[in-house]
């Protein structure tokens, strides 16, 4: 076996390890490391959750002296700054570690390459850029959220053979099978928030948290768009909202009555620029940004959707296609209008992958920006 193709079987095996942590490091990335001294494994670890020991640390602790002269693969350029923990840079030096090998260099602007200069500057061997494309996709949640301040947004929809979400009488549950629908409340166990809009929840009285068969998982912050104050003290998503973060996103033209009532119910209120009379997704999209959340999950409805893509802030989608026809021209589809009217005005959808789920189909892509 040649050095190139050690390094990459051991990056593997660090990628497999930060893989664990998914929908855990928020607003973290996930990282994995493994520490290898003539050609073993003397130590691995990873990044389990924000404000914890880093993946290296966890290596490196588990090696002791053994780490001495090792090669310290990593998928994510080891930090060089205080925050929540200490440099993990320090800690390599420390430790007398011989060769880092990195997948790829941290965007977070505090570090960006100064991790990996540090090294150097110590005169341990860096390597970086392998299986750099596999670490990128790893983290495409925090590369977006670390260099936007904004979170990653993915568009999910579940829909027939002919593209409705519903029949002509507003029934949609369920179009697709079990299977489908656990791997979308997997979704939901590792985005930091679920958005829908208030018609969907006058619609379907929606829980949005997360099911799954091994334990309830982890339930995202709910956001509600709701820019007139229509979500009725009775929905479930307010009658658990001191149980489940929930949060109203409306606009001044919701009576402060109704505001103070979902206050009391333990909503947090979110009063924004309203946008044609809806919620300015731009600026909400900017506060949960602040608020540290790294990644959103959009179930709609239609107008919701068509919101997002007509402003270009998604990027990505999880469509679901059940086998079989509704029809009605009365029923509706996953994206509302206007739409677009030429099709060379589509959104392009790149990258795609397809599996199948049960007797469903799962199509994953990321969408393109247009050029008006």
């Amino acid at each position: 076996m040649n050095l190139t193709e050690q390094d990459m079987m051991y990056m593997r095996r660090a990628l497999e390890l930060a893989e664990k942590a998914r929908g855990r490091t928020s607003p973290n990335p996930m990282v994995g490391a493994v520490l290898v001294q003539d050609g073993r494994v003397v130590g691995e670890g990873y990044h389990q959750k924000a404000g914890t020991p880093h993946a290296e640390i966890h290596a490196l602790n588990q090696a002791g002296e053994r780490a001495r002269g090792a090669t310290l693969y990593v998928t994510l350029e080891p930090c060089c700054h205080h925050g929540r923990t200490g440099p993990c840079t320090s800690a390599v030096i420390a430790a007398g570690v011989r060769r880092v090998v990195v997948a790829m260099t941290d965007p977070n602007p505090l570090v960006a390459g100064k991790g990996l200069a540090i090294l150097r500057q110590h005169g341990i061997e860096v390597v970086s850029g392998v299986l750099e494309a596999e670490a990128r996709r790893l983290n495409e949640i925090f590369i977006k959220y670390i260099t936007t301040r904004r979170p990653f947004v993915l568009l999910k929809a579940a829909m027939s053979l002919d593209g409705k979400i519903a029949t002509a009488t507003g029934q949609s549950q369920w179009i697709t099978g079990e299977a489908a629908r656990l791997y979308g409340h997997r979704h939901r166990d590792w985005y930091d928030a679920i958005c829908v809009g208030v018609n969907t929840v006058l619609a379907d009285d929606p829980m949005l948290t997360t099911r799954l068969p091994e334990g309830p998982g982890k339930n995202p912050v709910r956001v509600i768009l709701d820019s007139r104050g229509r979500t009725p003290l009775t929905a479930r998503v307010l009658a658990t909202a001191r149980q489940v973060p929930t949060l109203l996103a409306t606009t001044g033209r919701t009576p402060p009555a109704v505001r103070q009532a979902w206050q009391d119910c333990g909503a947090q209120v979110l009063v924004l620029p309203g946008d044609g009379g809806r919620v300015s997704l731009p600026d909400l999209l900017d506060e949960l940004g602040r608020r540290e959340i790294s990644s959103l999950l959009v179930e709609g409805g239609a107008a919701v959707h068509a919101a997002f893509l007509q402003q270009d802030l998604a990027d990505k989608v999880l469509w679901f296609i059940a086998p079989k026809i509704i029809g009605g021209h009365k029923a509706p589809g996953p994206v509302g209008d206007p739409g677009v009217d030429q099709l060379a005005r589509a959104w392009p959808v790149r990258e795609w992958q397809i599996k199948k789920l049960g007797e469903d189909l799962c199509i994953e892509g990321y969408l393109t920006r247009r050029e008006d």
